[in-house]
């Protein structure tokens, strides 16, 4: 008689450059995290596993704490699975660490909150080693007038004016935790914790929210915006490179903070050289 192993479900923390895929979610005839993921799952298990995540990224957005499980049968014992994926996966993406977890545990509907940070550089001239991580975006930006703008934010709102056509979701209510908007050098990073995100939330915020660092639109304006559901008036969508999925929130996820609670360090490029560079 043949005894069937036991069902375990694994957690995965997850990095990944998004530049080259279309998102996170498996799709016909393009690239996708899920599907990388779950062709090596099926390569390695020689059957068709499902990986499900915290949630979706869009084409070109980066990830550097993506969650997500599996089930499998197999013996290999959960905190292996970070480096038998690893040695197999391509060079954009890396598992961070795995890690068992109750089978009632789900990486979706276990997480309590997801936080984005969108990266703005602001100098004058670009750099390509920052290039593939932020918007290159060349007016000036008053840092206070968009952080006074974000701070009405906070709350449980109904935010239509930031919620793309072509979503499922039935509703655009979002419960906004924290925001945060601050410069270091010439970057300039703008930080939204939720208990979720609507389709193309953060840039759809973030293209309008230049508007009121460059003076263009008062912080008032911005709020008045999308408290009366303007969703017309926000036209532009800030470009995918410069967005990241930093983190997702449980209150049970057995994997250590210093892996998945910082794992993508703030760009800080000087505005000014050191006096002893300058030239005279």
């Amino acid at each position: 008689m043949v005894m069937s192993l036991p069902i375990q479900r694994v957690a995965l923390v997850i990095q990944y450059l998004g530049t080259h895929f279309h998102g996170w979610q498996r799709q016909p005839h393009h690239r996708s995290v899920q599907a990388e993921i779950e062709q090596v799952l099926h390569d390695i298990l020689e059957k068709k596993v499902t990986l499900y995540g915290a949630g979706r990224t869009d084409s070109g957005v980066h990830a550097a704490a993506q969650v997500a499980h599996f089930d499998t049968t197999a013996p290999i014992p959960a905190h292996r699975w970070a480096s038998v994926l690893n040695s197999r996966l391509p060079d954009d993406i890396l598992i961070r660490a795995s890690a068992q977890v109750s089978p009632a545990w789900h990486a979706r509907f276990s997480a309590l909150w997801r936080r984005y940070r969108y990266t703005l550089y602001t100098a004058a001239q670009p750099n390509l080693f920052v290039r593939p991580y932020v918007w290159h975006y060349y007016h000036p930006l008053d840092v206070s007038r968009m952080q006074a703008a974000l701070t009405p934010m906070v709350g449980h709102h109904h935010l239509a004016a930031f919620h793309r056509a072509g979503s499922h979701r039935p509703h655009s209510w979002v419960d906004v935790q924290q925001v945060q908007c601050d410069r270091q050098g010439d970057c300039i990073q703008i930080e939204v914790q939720a208990s979720g995100f609507l389709y193309g939330m953060m840039r759809l915020l973030v293209g309008l929210l230049v508007q009121v660092g460059r003076g263009a639109l008062s912080p008032e304006s911005f709020t008045e915006l999308w408290t009366t559901q303007r969703r017309e008036q926000v036209r532009y969508a800030a470009p995918p490179q410069g967005l990241c999925l930093l983190r997702v929130g449980y209150s049970n996820l057995p994997i250590a903070p210093e892996i998945w609670f910082d794992a993508f360090p703030k760009l800080a490029l000087p505005e000014v050289l050191p006096p002893a560079y300058c030239l005279n």
